[in-house]
C-alpha cells in the first residue's frame, strides 16, 4: 500500500531533504510551505500523515493542528526547533500524535513516520459513522448488525464518505480512488453506484443516504 505524506515546512533545504528521503521509501509526498497551502492540499488530496513544522510564516502550527483535527482524522507528526518540554506538551495537547525536535536524524524521522502509519492503520480497521460500520480488513459494510452486501466499488465509495462524515468528497477524488480514471462520458458508472448504494441503505432501513452537494461532490446525510 502506498501512503501519502503531506510535508508542511517553510525551510526549502529541510523540505528537499525530507521529500527525497520519504520518496525513496516509496511514499507519495505532497508539499506545502504555508498553513494556507496545507489546508488547500487537504481539500484536494487524501492524506495519510502530516509532518508539520510548528513555526510557519502565515500560521501558528499549534492552532493549525487544532483546525486540522477538527475536520480530519489524520495523524500529525510535529517538527520544531522548539524542543523544550513545555513546547512538546503544547504540541501533543493541540492534537499532535508525535513530536520530533530539530535537528533530527533522517532515519529517526522515517522510523517515526512508519510507526505512526502502522498505528493509524490498526486504529482505522473499523470506520464508523452513526449506525454505519465499515470493516476495512474484511471489506464489508454494516448498518447496525446487518450486512449491506456491498460490491467492491460500493464499499470503497461508502468508506470514503464515512471517513469524511458530512463533509463532501469531490467527484474527482471518488473517481480517482475507485476507478483510477474515468472518462467524462462514463460518469454514469459513478451515478449508478451511488443509486445502488442508496437502495441498499434504504432496504436496511438506515437513516443515512448518499446525497449530491452542488459543485462539491457527494456526502452522507441523515434523513
Amino acid at each position: 500500500m502506498s501512503y501519502t505524506i503531506l510535508l508542511v515546512e517553510d525551510n526549502p533545504h529541510i523540505m528537499e531533504i525530507n521529500t527525497e528521503a520519504l520518496s525513496m521509501e516509496d511514499y507519495r509526498v505532497l508539499k506545502a510551505d504555508t498553513g494556507r497551502g496545507c489546508l488547500e492540499a487537504l481539500r484536494d488530496h487524501d492524506v495519510d500523515l502530516i509532518v508539520l513544522d510548528i513555526m510557519l510564516p502565515d500560521a501558528d502550527g499549534l492552532a493549525l493542528c487544532k483546525k486540522i483535527k477538527a475536520q480530519y482524522d489524520i495523524p500529525i507528526l510535529f517538527l520544531s526547533a522548539l524542543g523544550e518540554n513545555e513546547q512538546i506538551i503544547e504540541g501533543l495537547r493541540a492534537g499532535g500524535d508525535d513530536y520530533l525536535p530539530k535537528p533530527y536524524d533522517i532515519g529517526v524521522l522515517l522510523a517515526r513516520v512508519e510507526a505512526r502509519l502502522r498505528a493509524s492503520q490498526r486504529e482505522r480497521r473499523v470506520v464508523t459513522y452513526g449506525g454505519l460500520r465499515m470493516d476495512t480488513v474484511i471489506m464489508k459494510g454494516f448498518w447496525r448488525d446487518q450486512d449491506l452486501m456491498l460490491t467492491h466499488n460500493e464499499f470503497i465509495l461508502l468508506l470514503l464518505l464515512a471517513q469524511n462524515g458530512s463533509r463532501p468528497v469531490s467527484k474527482e477524488v471518488l473517481i480517482e480512488r475507485i476507478w483510477g480514471s474515468l472518462p467524462e462520458q462514463d460518469h454514469g458508472d459513478m451515478y449508478s453506484t451511488v443509486f445502488r448504494l442508496n437502495k441498499k441503505l434504504e432496504a436496511a432501513e438506515a437513516d443515512l443516504r448518499v446525497v449530491s452537494r452542488r459543485m462539491a461532490g457527494y456526502a452522507l446525510e441523515e434523513i
